[in-house]
C-alpha cells in the first residue's frame, strides 16, 4: 500500500503509467470503446466499475500533459446527426484539466474514426465501465 495514490490505480495501471515516456498517449475509454481491437499494439488495462472522470481525477496529479504540443488532450466529436447534445461529462473533464493543468489543457476534437486511428498509436488504453457516451479522452504525456 502506498500513501497519496488513489486506490483506483491498480498495480498494473501504475506500472503502465510509469513505463510511459514523453509523447506517449493514454486513452481512458468508456464502456462502448473497442479497447481490445483498437489496442492490439497497446497495453490494455481493465478498470471495470470505474468511470472515466474518476480515473482522470486519480491520474492527472501523477501525469504531466505534453507542453510541446498545442493540444495534449483529445475528445471524440459527437457524430453528426446524433441528437445526444454536448456530453455533460465533458464539463467534468474541463474542471479536472483546469484544476491540474490550467496552462496546458487545450482540447482537440477528433472525428470518431480519426479518434480511433490516433488511439491505435496509444501506449496505454484503460477500459472503464463508463456508461456516458462520447466519454473517451486521450492524453499525451509530457515531462516532469
Amino acid at each position: 500500500m502506498l500513501k497519496g495514490i488513489s486506490p483506483l490505480l491498480s498495480p498494473a495501471l501504475l506500472k503502465a503509467l510509469a513505463e510511459m515516456g514523453h509523447g506517449d498517449r493514454l486513452v481512458i475509454a468508456d464502456g462502448n470503446f473497442p479497447a481490445e481491437s483498437i489496442g492490439k499494439n497497446a497495453v490494455v488495462v481493465r478498470a471495470d466499475g470505474h468511470g472515466v472522470a474518476e480515473l482522470l481525477n486519480a491520474i492527472l496529479p501523477l501525469f504531466p500533459l505534453d507542453s510541446y504540443v498545442e493540444k495534449p488532450v483529445s475528445l471524440m466529436k459527437v457524430v453528426e446527426g446524433d441528437d445526444c447534445g454536448t456530453p455533460a461529462i465533458w464539463n467534468d473533464y474541463r474542471r479536472l484539466l483546469d484544476r491540474y493543468e490550467p496552462e496546458n489543457s487545450k482540447i482537440d476534437m477528433l472525428e470518431r474514426f480519426e479518434f480511433y486511428d490516433e488511439a491505435k498509436k496509444a501506449y496505454l488504453i484503460i477500459a472503464t465501465g463508463e456508461t456516458a457516451i462520447y466519454a473517451n479522452i486521450m492524453l499525451q504525456k509530457g515531462v516532469v
